[in-house]
């Protein structure tokens, strides 16, 4: 069926790669490395299907792809708050070019949004039709008024252009390969914990998160790219833990004789975080699989051989 350009006129559909239905993907994965590290795609480095792009995504992007998965943008606040304009930047203008690569090219876009589009909630468990309670301008802004307006444009390219999207709002992951001083509340106690440090709760402590093993997270997103729904779709394990609780979960796992130590809250902190996941069940076929316990021991794992630290006898 042929697509209604913006200027009012008709033009075919783009035409189908053989990679839409080829039995393997070729991925290219461009990254400015603000964040991540290229220790995390070592192994991949020289394999036939992969390549890596040095790349920001405020600037344009020409590459030859049938589907975009547009995670960039830091999600740690010590991160996204080190350089507000720059996050900000990569929300908007970031998204924007992602939007304008798939409009050239006909790709379907993913957009990792996040929770914290629902601000600290007044709703609770979050679903996906709570607009949420969020300061326009404050320090977490940036992050969380950047992921609003990434939606929007989203959406607004879907309607106004025809672009295939899909947007899920991710709730806290966690696993290896995460960066050691990443900022956020699973990485920092393992982390301290393996450093004989103490564990930095912030105050009061019975604030609330739930946490989502990263493989359970990747094994949504691949359900949502390959769906029908454009969603937004909450992806999170709806398991809810206060931050004590993580705090002695740790202490348990790795050393129980590290003290905790509460700290000032940071401002605009959300003071609970669960997702009602109804929709990525019922649409996706899809719910987390992996409990915390299960999942820290192999975060705990990976995080002993970077820091150099012996196992337990």
């Amino acid at each position: 069926m042929a697509k209604e350009s913006s200027n009012g006129l008709s033009k075919p559909p783009p035409m189908p790669s053989p990679l839409r239905n080829s039995k393997f993907f070729q991925v290219i994965v461009a990254d400015n490395f603000f964040t991540g590290s290229k220790d995390n795609l070592r192994k991949w480095i020289g394999h036939p299907r992969f390549e890596l792009i040095r790349h920001d995504v405020t600037e344009p992007l020409l590459v030859e792809v049938d589907q975009i998965y547009h995670l960039a943008c830091p999600a740690s606040p010590i991160f996204y708050k080190y350089n507000p304009v720059k996050t900000i930047k990569t929300n908007v203008i970031g998204t924007l070019n992602m939007l304008g690569l798939a409009k050239r090219v006909g790709a379907r876009i993913l957009l990792t949004s996040t929770s914290e589009v629902y601000g600290d909630p007044l709703e609770h468990p979050q679903k996906e039709e709570y607009w949420g309670n969020v300061n326009p301008i404050g320090v977490r802004s940036c992050y969380d008024e950047g992921k609003r307006v990434a939606e929007t444009l989203m959406f607004d390219y879907h309607r106004q252009h025809g672009i295939e999207i899909r947007i899920a709002r991710i709730f806290n992951t966690y696993g290896p390969r995460m960066n050691i001083d990443d900022g956020r509340v699973v990485s920092n106690f393992i982390a301290q914990a393996l450093r004989g440090e103490s564990l930095t709760v912030q105050a009061p402590g019975t604030q609330t998160r739930s946490f989502c093993y990263v493989s359970d997270m990747v094994d949504g997103l691949i359900r949502l790219m390959g769906g029908d729904n454009t969603g937004p779709i909450n992806l999170g394990n709806p398991g809810e833990f206060t931050m004590m609780e993580l705090a002695e979960t740790v202490k348990e796992l790795i050393d129980p004789k590290v003290p905790v130590k509460i700290v000032e809250n940071t401002p605009d902190d959300p003071r609970q975080r669960k997702p009602d996941i109804t929709k990525a069940k019922e649409l996706l076929g899809w719910e987390p699989k992996i409990t915390l316990r299960q999942g820290l021991p192999l975060m705990e794992e990976d995080f002993r051989q970077r820091l150099g630290v012996p196992k337990k006898a």
